[in-house]
């Protein structure tokens, strides 16, 4: 099995924030988005560009990205040409809309001198994106990660937040089909009340439910709870041992543990399960 890379809790940072840039250094997200899209007011934009190209390379080993202005924005050239020249592992992008929309953020990365470690995470956020998200998710290789954008999702639906987001299930539930039909990562979206960390964490379960590898965060504070629901449990791993060990001991014929009959695909999640223990230690 290919090494997993833990991408529990992925959190937004200001971009123009310089205090916030350097905060960042010491909360445990396995994932940080330097922002230069919302959290950026139109006359700081180019300066934040230039702090966050900066400041890519002061997080250690930590996954650092770099979310750019939207592609019908007159900040999206520059930010593509910025972050393809200071080489983050990735340029998120708002917005993605098409297969042909991946190309060109491709063929972008690639004329400013990207190194082939700086993928695509394209932010899947409208309901042309939920009805093309195969496309999207299958336009690149160097495309890796999807990522939802609850917000302008539910904006463009008209639909309300309510608990348990039955309004935007249907367009979460196609968005993990095409990740998982085309061997992606796929992030769930934020969660907006950030004084509400019972609401908070009754919607990372139900993402982890649903099979989201991680969920983006606006707030520090959503770090510690996310990271340890998205984290295979004591529980899980020790199950997943024993699956493997009766599986392997047995060598063919019927397999039960704890009373239920396991096949090749119980195997195959155990396998899964305790790959990512092993990341999350790392």
């Amino acid at each position: 099995m290919t090494e997993l890379k833990p991408r529990r809790s992925v959190l937004y940072m200001p971009g123009a924030n310089e205090r916030a840039l350097e905060k960042a250094k010491t909360i445990p997200a396995d994932a940080l988005i330097l922002d230069l899209e919302d959290a950026v007011a139109p006359d700081a934009k180019e300066a934040a560009r230039e702090r966050v190209c900066a400041a890519v390379g002061s997080y250690g080993t930590r996954e650092v990205t770099i979310r750019v202005n939207g592609l019908d924005t007159e900040w999206h050239d520059a930010d593509l040409r910025a972050a393809a020249s200071a080489g983050p592992a990735a340029v998120v992008v708002p917005k993605v809309n098409s297969a042909s929309e991946v190309h060109n953020i491709e063929r972008a990365l690639e004329l400013g001198g990207a190194p082939e470690h700086t993928k695509i995470w394209a932010m899947v956020e409208t309901p042309v994106a939920m009805l093309h998200a195969e496309e999207i998710a299958a336009a690149s290789e160097r495309l890796t990660v999807l990522v939802m954008g609850t917000n302008d999702l539910a904006k463009e639906l008209h639909a309300e937040f309510v608990p348990g987001r039955g309004p935007l299930l249907g367009g979460l539930s196609l968005c993990l089909l095409a990740a998982r039909a085309t061997g992606k990562v796929i992030l769930d979206g934020v969660y907006n009340d950030v004084k509400d960390l019972s609401g908070f964490e009754e919607e990372c379960v139900q993402g982890r439910q649903y099979g989201f590898d991680g969920k983006t965060l606006i707030h520090p504070g959503q770090v510690e709870p996310c990271n340890r629901i998205f984290a295979p449990s004591e529980a899980e791993i020790d199950r997943s041992r024993r699956i493997i060990e009766a599986f392997e001991q047995a060598g063919s014929g019927v397999v039960t543990v704890d009373g239920r009959m396991i096949e090749n695909l119980h195997v195959d999640n155990a396998r899964r399960v305790l790959a990512l223990a092993e990341a999350v230690k790392s």
